[in-house]
């Protein structure tokens, strides 16, 4: 990989921190810039009372001065806020105290089981705060840095949510920079605020259920020049490595691109997308429908993939379960959470989006500071053209 990255913390731990690998020297970069990024992804209507206590600001430790990257791993930081209600029960060191009850009811849908099993774990708290989406907060400090470099380069990445239960108005706006900004200003960002109402009333009925929602939110990128990725080798096809980046995202269960599975109902000459030619802007394409990806490589069309978000596993009405202790019937535990996080999703989307696009470009291009990867994308840019 050109870069890599590797987050730690968990939920009511101190921190969550990360180290970004590979990013070129000479980038400008400001915590200003990663907060705005770390302020979107806390917004949306149905987060729970996490939201309130936290206001995310990082902290770079490392690899940039004077606002710009030195080439070196920058390392980031995010305090947590509520680490002050939780200092005893999540403790580094000492003995336990009497207040950090075991968490031994697992959640359906959630890593308690799953994780207790694996790592050997009679209390479940100690899956369940690095299986929490807390850790998505390093992931969008990252993204942020990556955002960055592919703005140097034109290239631009957004998102809006689809749907969130049973509310899917259809989205007139056909403009996929359009969609986002107007996402930018609905409580759920759904692109046309004026249907927010909508789904307000969805998620409060579900709250008043003790249920939770899922939904389905769309990621996409312009600008991306046509190479990224390649065939060769199952490990380098561009919509794989997307794929792979999006479903890593807690609760998303399943990625499209393009048409997605409708294409498996239509015919080929009503799916791939016809090629044409002009002097002025050389091969382009009469469609979309593929997502901006052909055998495992960008064709330079806009990068268009969907995800689905299952409901979040806790709910104030939780379901059956079994004590791991005891092994009778319970019912599963409860931890402060969200009705719904499609919104805080499609931002954390954006996030993966970027970091495999930016390893994908600095692939392609190579170059240890900014300047000489804007001299070679320059070249490629003109190569493009010229073929």
């Amino acid at each position: 990989m050109s870069i890599r990255f590797l987050t730690a913390g968990e939920s009511h731990g101190r921190a969550v921190v990360c180290i970004l690998e590979g990013i070129p020297a000479n980038l400008e970069i400001s915590t200003e810039y990663i907060n705005r990024e770390l302020e979107r992804r806390q917004r949306g209507y149905g987060r729970g009372g996490r939201m309130k206590i936290e206001k995310d600001q990082v902290e770079i430790l490392s690899g940039v001065r004077f606002g710009k990257t030195l080439g070196s791993p920058i390392a980031m930081i995010v305090w947590n806020r509520d680490w002050e209600n939780w200092q005893e029960k999540m403790a580094i060191e000492g003995e336990r105290p009497e207040s950090a009850i075991p968490f031994t009811r697992p959640r359906p849908g959630h890593a308690d089981l799953a994780g207790g099993i694996k790592y050997n774990q009679r209390d479940l708290r100690n899956i369940l705060e690095r299986a929490s989406a807390r850790e998505t907060t390093a992931r969008v400090a990252v993204g942020a840095v990556c955002k960055k470099f592919l703005e140097e380069f034109g290239i631009k990445v957004g998102s809006y949510v689809v749907s969130i239960g049973t509310c899917m108005p259809p989205i007139k706006e056909g403009d996929l920079i359009k969609r986002h900004e107007l996402a930018e200003s609905s409580l759920v960002r759904f692109p046309d605020p004026s249907r927010d109402e909508e789904f307000i009333k969805v998620i409060e009925q579900a709250k008043e259920r003790g249920e939770s929602l899922g939904g389905i939110f769309e990621v996409f990128a312009l600008g991306v020049p046509p190479g990224l990725g390649s065939y060769i080798q199952w490990d380098k096809r561009i919509d794989g490595r997307i794929a792979q980046a999006i479903l890593s995202i807690h609760a998303i269960k399943g990625v499209e691109f393009g048409l997605g599975f409708e294409a498996g109902k239509m015919f080929g000459s009503e799916v791939h997308d016809e090629i044409g030619w002009s002097k002025q802007t050389g091969f382009f394409r009469y469609s979309n429908n593929l997502g901006g990806t052909e055998g495992g490589i960008t064709n330079g069309m806009p990068i268009l993939v969907r995800a689905v978000m299952k409901p979040i596993p806790t709910l104030t009405k939780p379901l059956r379960s079994v004590d791991i202790e005891t092994k009778e019937e319970v019912k599963a535990g409860k931890e402060r959470s969200d009705v719904v996080a499609v919104p805080a999703a499609s931002v954390v989307g954006e996030a993966m989006l970027a970091i495999i696009l930016t390893d994908a470009l600095l692939e392609k291009l190579g170059g240890d500071f900014m300047e000489e990867v804007r001299e070679r994308f320059r070249l490629y840019i003109d190569h493009v053209r010229q073929f």
